[in-house]
């Protein structure tokens, strides 16, 4: 072992507090295995606008005590010197179900709470929306939900709200991870809660907390529907998280009494041991509850992730249960809600990679929709500087499963999206239609989107993929004309005819060819690696002899020509 590794290893031995992870390095010290100790202080777990994310373990490049205690202290520092009122206003404070969750929440309030800023926590798991709906409630400086949401057991995360209750983008995400930094030099001060509590900087949220989001959510104009079929059968899993509890009453609220919990996967558990993947998007993640649907004849097989912020939902068709993609859910809710919704408030949001379509019906409805980078703390952020006194945010959502309604929860809300999407269900079905006819309905308005994610590993030594498709723009992309490229790493969307439009979105390494007919190609070069992520768009038409299922089927079939021909056509 080099003197330099030997050094950082004993000064953080010096001040981690666990006795397990400080054994863990030991043991690695012992068996002499500095490859896996240069990789454990290979620098720190970057903090960036999703906070942390990391793998649970020793060191500074995983999740842990320690860690923790140190971006608490950054976040403290930094929120000190932002805000005069910091400590006053304070910082609530949830946590989900993993494993070393609730140690590292209440890591969080020992580190704030000596600094002397006061803290709301939790007593118990509470899902992500609620801590974001917190911030705003209690007009807190900042929300922190320790969760890795959807990630493998073996991760946790440390996520923070500012105090307009979005996520925090840019500078704030610079500036606390510079006050991190500094703040791992020393030891961390932390208090004893029970002395928190007793100085009045430390409060426990217990079911009054939990009463108000639900009576909050109740309230909205927007999830008051106009007829309820109380007998349309609901199948729902929490996926071993933490919305179990709420997502029942929140159903139980608006009247529908035939909802089906998976026993198996209702409570919290870090382990998450039915499923592979704790993810809706991931392949069988959903066989449980779409099972527990079958067997009651339920309608719907509704699912949150662990964390509750996203949505996902199978519907019945014929015999079987086919899962809605995230856009066509967002076609749905967003279609429903802007009919719904009074006049002044019909702002609607997707991003740059989500189908285009919520944008077309946003247009037949009046109102008006936003385009962001991917991530909901650019669609809410944006959502906030956007509406007016004419126009108030009503809708964002993103293709990866993330739903909000109205500006109760400035962040994806997988509990109001289950109730609004069954609320919605009920009102189609009290007019005669199933979702697949209100689908097709819309599809033979706009067309049908379809949308398609690829990620396209290149040759290792391909040199410079995003530049090499810079410098040689495609005039066509299997067989359809490029309309215009544009280039978010430049601010600029370049069309055929040649002239130039500025972007007016954050930098960032993404190029967006728009094609005739509504089509549209999605890049984003990987900085580090021969790999690319690509995002197909195509609009397919709804003759009048047309069914559904055979227009999909010849549009998925020109789809499949698209993805062939694009990545043939790919920097080699």
């Amino acid at each position: 072992m080099d003197s330099r590794l030997a050094m950082q290893l004993n000064a953080w031995l010096e001040m981690d507090p666990d006795p397990q992870t400080r054994e863990e390095l030991q043991q690695l010290m012992q068996q002499r295995d500095d490859q896996e100790l240069v990789k454990r202080f290979a620098g720190r777990l970057a903090f960036g606008t999703a906070g942390l994310r990391g793998e649970v373990g020793a060191g500074p490049t995983r999740m842990n005590q320690l860690v923790i205690r140190q971006t608490a202290a950054g976040l403290g520092q930094y929120l000190l010197q932002q805000l005069p009122d910091a400590k006053s206003r304070g910082v609530i404070i949830g946590y989900d179900g993993r494993l070393d969750s609730a140690r590292f929440a209440t890591d969080t309030a020992a580190v704030l709470t000596a600094q002397g800023i006061t803290v709301r926590i939790t007593r118990r798991v509470c899902p992500t929306p609620l801590v974001a709906y917190g911030v705003k409630h209690f007009g807190a400086a900042a929300g922190v939900v320790v969760t890795a949401s959807h990630n493998p057991p073996q991760y946790n995360g440390f996520k923070v709200y500012w105090g307009n209750g979005a996520q925090i983008i840019p500078p704030h995400d610079a500036g606390i991870a510079a006050c991190i930094t500094a703040a791992a030099i020393h030891k961390v001060p932390v208090k004893s809660l029970v002395d928190a509590e007793e100085e009045g900087l430390l409060q426990w949220l217990g079911d009054a907390f939990y009463l108000s989001y639900r009576k909050a959510v109740g309230a909205m104009p927007l999830l008051q529907a106009s007829t309820r079929k109380k007998d349309m059968g609901i199948a729902y899993t929490a996926m071993h998280g933490v919305g179990a509890e709420m997502a029942k009453v929140l159903l139980a609220d608006a009247g529908f009494t035939r909802v089906y919990s998976v026993a198996a996967q209702e409570q919290p558990d870090g382990h998450f041991p039915t499923v592979n993947f704790p993810n809706p998007e991931e392949a069988g993640a959903m066989d449980l509850v779409i099972a527990e649907a079958s067997k009651y004849q339920a309608l719907l097989a509704c699912a949150n992730d662990p964390d509750a912020d996203r949505f996902a939902v199978a519907v019945r068709r014929g015999d079987n249960y086919q899962m809605l993609s995230g856009d066509q859910v967002g076609a749905l809710l967003g279609h429903y809600l802007l009919q719904k919704a009074p006049a002044h408030q019909r702002l609607v949001g997707t991003t740059i990679v989500s189908s285009a379509l919520l944008s077309q019906i946003a247009k037949a409805a009046g109102g008006e929709c936003y385009t962001t980078l991917t991530g909901f703390k650019w669609l809410a952020n944006v959502g906030m500087k956007q509406q007016s006194d004419k126009q108030q945010f009503l809708f964002a959502y993103e293709e990866a499963l993330g739903y909000t309604v109205g500006n109760l929860v400035w962040d994806k809300d997988g509990l109001s999206a289950l109730l609004a999407f069954v609320q919605m269900t009920a009102e189609v079905i009290a007019a005669g239609k199933s979702l697949w006819q209100q689908l097709e309905a819309i599809y033979r308005e706009h067309g049908i989107y379809l949308n398609r994610q690829v990620s396209i590993a290149l040759k290792p030594d391909t040199p410079d993929i995003g530049g090499g498709l810079r410098q040689n723009p495609p005039q066509t992309i299997a067989g359809m004309k490029v309309l215009s490229v544009a280039d978010l790493k430049t601010h600029q969307q370049v069309f055929a005819d040649g002239h130039v439009e500025v972007i007016n979105l954050p930098a960032s390494d993404v190029l967006i060819y728009h094609l005739e007919n509504g089509g549209r190609v999605v890049v984003r070069p990987s900085g580090t690696e021969p790999k690319i992520k690509c995002y197909y768009q195509l609009v397919e038409p709804l003759l009048p002899q047309d069914n559904l299922e055979a227009a999909e089927s010849r549009g998925n079939l020109r789809m499949d020509v698209l993805i062939k021909q694009h990545q043939a056509s790919l920097p080699q």
